[in-house]
């Protein structure tokens, strides 16, 4: 199931998926909010209902994913919590590698609370022997970083890997450039970091709550194979736009630069599995 978007609930498609499948597995997952949106509902009963819920899925995943991958959970403070100890059950605690923060430049403001501005990313590995790729997400060094020959022959030319808390702008209400209209839609560049660091070209990345279809997106934007599984028919249609854009894109590109680094991009499957 290689450069496929698929219609179903995603427990039913990761008990067909075979064991150490996929590379990398990102999942913007359901927050349980309680509120119902206009492309989802996002209410799984209580913290330990939706406990329930997600177990069996995350047990899946650990099963589906190869001993050198990583998955990034991508939720907020109502579950990051049990999801913790959760994943820390199923994956190990020694496989626990970051809890990133994305911190955004939007959020409702509030009369008795501190503005809430970021969410978290629980990231974990299945063994030791996972992919990184630190030489992709490097930044500057600070300006006040200490100078001097004693201190900087130790620094790397290409900048100092990047920390677990994240500035990635969150889209614009009136962005141009990549909204969908879908709700709740997460940035390319905030997908990007975790792509490029956590796959190389030509791996499988997976992604579950599909929604928008970012995953897919920047993954065949960088030469990565995808997956992308989500029950509602609305975000299968949204992907399924999206991707032919990039594809046709990514086609004209090539054609026009006569490019042999770009994956050839191959039109995409669109599969529904149980449902009406």
């Amino acid at each position: 199931m290689i450069n496929t978007v698929i219609q179903s609930d995603n427990l039913s498609l990761l008990k067909k998926l075979e064991d150490n499948y996929v590379d990398l597995i990102y999942s913007d997952i359901l927050y349980n909010t309680g509120k119902k949106f206009k492309d989802f509902d996002d209410d799984l009963g209580t913290e330990e209902e939706a406990m329930e819920w997600y177990r069996p899925r995350l047990i899946e995943m650990h099963r589906i994913l190869k001993d050198t991958g990583t998955i990034y959970l991508h939720c907020d403070y109502r579950l990051v919590h049990y999801l913790k100890v959760e994943m820390d059950k199923i994956f190990g605690v020694n496989n626990f590698r970051n809890e990133i923060i994305w911190h955004y430049n939007s959020a409702p403001r509030k009369k008795n609370d501190f503005g809430k501005r970021h969410d978290t990313i629980l990231r974990y590995s299945k063994t030791d022997d996972y992919t990184f790729n630190d030489e992709e997400v490097r930044i500057p060094y600070s300006e006040t970083a200490p100078r001097g020959y004693e201190k900087e022959k130790y620094y790397n030319p290409l900048g100092k890997v990047m920390g677990d808390v994240w500035d990635v702008k969150i889209l614009g209400q009136n962005d141009k450039t990549e909204r969908t209209g879908y709700s709740t839609q997460k940035p390319k560049d905030l997908i990007e970091i975790i792509i490029k660091s956590s796959s190389n070209p030509g791996d499988l990345v997976a992604d579950f709550f599909a929604g928008s279809g970012t995953t897919g997106v920047v993954a065949k934007e960088w030469g990565r194979n995808y997956l992308m599984c989500d029950i509602n028919k609305k975000a299968i249609e949204i992907s399924n736009e999206r991707l032919s854009k990039t594809i046709k894109g990514m086609k004209l590109n090539a054609n026009q630069e006569n490019s042999v680094n770009l994956v050839e991009a191959n039109e995409f499957n669109l599969f529904n599995i149980g449902q009406k």
